[in-house]
């Protein structure tokens, strides 16, 4: 197997979870080769990845990587893996991570598989990819001299195996096109409060819960869990939350250690963003619900009286 290059997402010094993911299948696809990481602007976070597998990282540096800059990011990825002469680049299955890595191929005229969970060498690689919002697995074979892909978020489980890599820092030639489409600005979501990504608890709340007011007791019992709140697309298109909030195929990816689905039908959309979960207890009144099936703990009943009774269970067992 040729060397693989590995597209990381940071930010704060530190990269994310779901790049993490993508450097462990990397290093899976290397068998012992070399695995190049690529981290662009962020220097920090180059640091201490030789442990998840990283042979050597390279930290592009420009004065015009401040910001995110999606056709910049792909021309310097692409004419890295030309320079590196690998024949693998995985990214993570994010908003981002895909955003560059679909640039990438189209520069480099070869295809690319998004939302794989796994891969293997040979020639052609094959791999195994999400369709239809995580109802089926697809195999396919990627036949191009330099394979594309991502890695659908919680699929891969990323493991440090020691090691150290070498940290190598270059300035990328970049054009004033690459640098047309910019973020200019992060507004940070209005509740302030526990990421959806990285919450070890999650409480969503879905059409059930009828109206924008109606999510009062979910944000209660959030806040005494110290858990994010998510809805359903449902929640989204009426308005009644962000769409930052959503749960799903084209929300957020979760992975927690507890899902709290409450008045959400279960819709195989819902259940792709929620599949990565630990544990599913699902609130809802209607006991044939797609969700109840796929629940490890079912409660049924009406959710704006099941979640006050745990509320207040919880502050009497705090003593509070």
């Amino acid at each position: 197997m040729a060397a693989v290059l590995v597209y990381l997402t940071a930010s704060g010094g530190a990269v994310d979870d779901v790049s993490l993911q993508a450097l462990a299948l990397g290093a899976q696809l290397a068998s012992g080769d070399a695995v190049h990481a690529l981290v662009i602007g962020d220097e920090a976070a180059a640091g201490g990845l030789g442990p998840w597998g990283a042979s050597t990282v390279h930290v592009a540096r420009h004065d015009a990587l401040g910001t995110t800059a999606p056709d910049a990011a792909a021309r310097i990825l692409d004419d890295l893996a030309a320079r590196l002469g690998v024949s693998v680049v995985i990214g993570p299955g994010t908003d981002t991570g895909n955003t560059v890595i679909a640039r990438a191929a189209a520069r480099g005229g070869v295809p690319f598989a998004a939302n794989c969970t796994g891969a293997t060498a040979g020639n052609p690689i094959t791999v195994t990819r999400l369709r239809w919002g995580g109802s089926l697995l697809e195999e396919a074979a990627i036949h191009a001299d330099r394979a594309m892909l991502t890695v659908a978020p919680h699929s891969v489980a990323a493991r440090q195996t020691g090691g150290v890599a070498a940290v190598e820092t270059f300035t990328p030639e970049l054009d004033p096109a690459d640098l047309v489409v910019r973020a200019v600005e992060r507004i940070p979501a209005a509740n302030g409060g526990v990421s959806l990504a990285d919450a070890r608890v999650v409480v969503s709340g879905g059409r059930g819960v009828g109206s924008a007011q109606g999510f009062a007791p979910i944000e209660e019992l959030a806040g005494l869990l110290g858990a994010a709140v998510g809805c359903s697309r449902a929640v989204t298109i009426s308005g009644w939350r962000s769409h930052t909030d959503q749960v799903g195929q084209t929300g957020t990816k979760i992975a927690p250690e507890l899902y709290i689905a409450c008045g959400i039908s279960g819709a195989t959309q819902h259940l792709a963003g929620c599949k990565g979960a630990k544990k599913i207890l699902a609130i809802n009144k209607d006991p044939e619900a797609p969700i109840m099936s796929a629940a490890d703990f079912v409660v049924i009943g009406d959710l704006h009286q099941v979640l006050p009774a745990i509320s207040a269970e919880i502050r009497r067992m705090r003593g509070a």
